[in-house]
């Protein structure tokens, strides 16, 4: 039987009820409010209107709302899905249902006397799932007890799949977050979806085979495929190998791989973070792909949990060749907070460590990976699973900061007085965020004004507040990173710049006058080898 290799364009898309899988659509009570409050409402309104949705779309201006990118001829096929979630995602919509009536009961009732008497009256969906709780100011709140609703009726790991396609370019995808996968005719020709969960070891196996040929035959069996779908499945493998892996380097070296994806490489250590790893298909920008990565990879380090980072379709493929996975440590318990650790455990992950703030984890030969705090970026919302992080490896130290803010720079003069001087800085400045609406929104149980939501945004830094940083930490090397340009990326983002887009001209500004203080600095694209000088102290 002959052995073949994975192409190292197959794409992998996760899919929950044939939507794009983020981590919020893991745990049960966010899935439940997601599938309720924006897969729901958006499907049924296309299928009332889908013209408005095609009309609304072709403003560019459009890509990353909540219109449905589905031509309006597919008006049944949507219908279809809708009238087959509302049957199949009842339990989902009860939860989501039941979130709402308890919100609503706390509000009216919970008056700072004993919260006791109101269990009794807890939703039916809810009891014996929640804690229901007093701030030191006698507001009141509630908490999931996040372990026990995976092992409840209202996680459903049937409702999870994996379409394999060939990727050909960078701008066929549609921003993936409003629009679910359809399968008509042409989607069956040129995909194949996988009917299991994520945590099943059968994707470990394909995975493999983008660096390990194997028998296809055998593998289509594996992974339940039918029969009839043997020839398409077939044409996602090739006989020739990857190309070899570059050796670790001698010194410290970072691979800029897009967006947040950097991986740190010492002969002894590999640490990748925020994994989004483009396609290799020969079309758009020179890229660093699957086949750049080492065989094995010691730390995968998560900054948060936000669509553009923690991001299933790189982390799925890779699960076979990961160490460790480091997130952020989580108050966990509650809708925009539940536990980053807890998600990926249910997709299949054996090893994720949770590091706190100024918590470090060993690494070889002396070095070490501390979390440091985050401001910024999450529109003033209670979210504690948000880090930065600072990497030491032979005695060099690289600050990977996301999409952190520096609006209140006394945090960083702590930091610094606890960790000192950076020799890198890599720093997030996508600076002109979404509102709170445009992640929050389907969270929330009470409305907020137009005003309050523009006022609040998921901002990271502009030349004012990254300046304040690179003055604080006195990196040598500077490089802006996280600004979503790749266009293999509009999918997550929907981000597209011109050179007078404000995150540009902020990014313009910091990166001159670093290199008018004699400081390297860049605004990167595409990838980057960046090797690490020796520190000198």
């Amino acid at each position: 039987m002959s052995t073949l290799y994975l192409k190292p364009n197959v794409l992998a898309e996760p899919l929950f009820n044939q939507w794009y899988a983020s981590p919020a659509l893991l745990f049960p009570a966010t899935a439940a409010m997601y599938v309720a409050n924006a897969h729901v409402k958006t499907m049924k309104s296309f299928v009332s209107n889908p013209q408005l949705h095609v009309e609304a779309l072709k403003d560019p201006a459009m890509l990353g709302s909540n219109y449905l990118h589905h031509e309006a001829r597919r008006a049944p096929e949507v219908a279809e899905l809708l009238e087959r979630t509302l049957r199949e995602q009842a339990p989902l919509l009860e939860l989501a249902e039941a979130i709402r009536g308890l919100d609503a009961l706390l509000a009216t009732k919970a008056d700072g006397h004993s919260l006791e008497p109101l269990y009794r009256e807890v939703p039916p969906a809810l009891r014996g799932f929640v804690e229901l709780l007093y701030d030191l100011n006698n507001q009141p709140s509630f908490r999931f007890i996040e372990p026990l609703l995976y092992r409840s009726r209202f996680y459903n790991p049937a409702a999870q799949s994996v379409l394999l396609t060939l990727a050909e370019d960078d701008h066929s995808r549609a921003f993936v977050f409003s629009t679910p996968r359809l399968f008509g005719p042409e989607e069956r020709e040129r995909s194949v979806q996988v009917k299991l969960p994520f945590h099943h070891e059968a994707l470990d196996a394909l995975f493999r085979m983008r660096t390990e040929p194997g028998p296809v035959e055998a593998m289509r069996e594996r992974l339940g495929i039918p029969a009839g779908e043997a020839e398409r499945f077939a044409r996602l493998f090739t006989p020739e190998p990857p190309a070899p892996v570059a050796p670790r380097p001698e010194g410290v070296r970072v691979r800029y791989f897009g967006h947040a994806c950097l991986l740190v490489e010492s002969r002894e250590t590999s640490v990748l973070f925020d994994p989004v790893i483009p396609y290799k298909h020969g079309q758009g920008p020179e890229r660093f792909s699957f086949e750049e990565l080492p065989p094995r990879v010691d730390y995968v380090v998560i900054t948060h949990a936000h669509l553009d980072h923690a991001v299933l379709e790189t982390l799925l493929p890779l699960r076979h060749r990961i160490g460790t996975v480091v997130v952020p440590r989580s108050v966990g318990g509650t809708l925009l907070d539940p536990s980053l650790r807890l998600i990926l455990q249910q997709c299949g992950f054996r090893n994720v460590v949770e590091l706190g703030e100024l918590e470090s984890l060993p690494l070889p030969s002396g070095g070490a990976l501390t979390a440091i705090p985050f401001l910024g970026e999450h529109a003033d919302l209670a979210i504690a699973t948000k880090s930065a992080y600072v990497v030491e490896l032979e005695g060099r130290r690289i600050m990977a900061i996301a999409d952190s803010n520096a609006f209140e720079p006394e945090v960083y003069a702590h930091v610094h007085a606890m960790v000192g001087d950076m020799d890198v800085l890599f720093v997030g400045m996508e600076c002109e965020g979404a509102p709170l609406t445009w992640i929050a929104g389907p969270l929330m149980t009470r409305k907020v004004t137009r005003k309050m939501d523009q006022s609040r945004r998921f901002s990271g830094s502009n030349s004012t507040t990254a300046l304040a940083m690179v003055e604080r930490f006195r990196p040598k090397q500077v490089y802006v990173y996280a600004m979503g340009q790749e266009p293999w990326l509009t999918f997550l983002t929907s981000i597209r710049y011109t050179p007078q887009s404000y995150p540009i001209v902020e990014s313009d500004k910091l990166v001159a006058t670093c290199r008018e203080r004699g400081i390297a600095a860049e605004r990167l694209f595409g990838c980057k080898d960046i090797p690490v000088a020796p520190a000198v102290r």
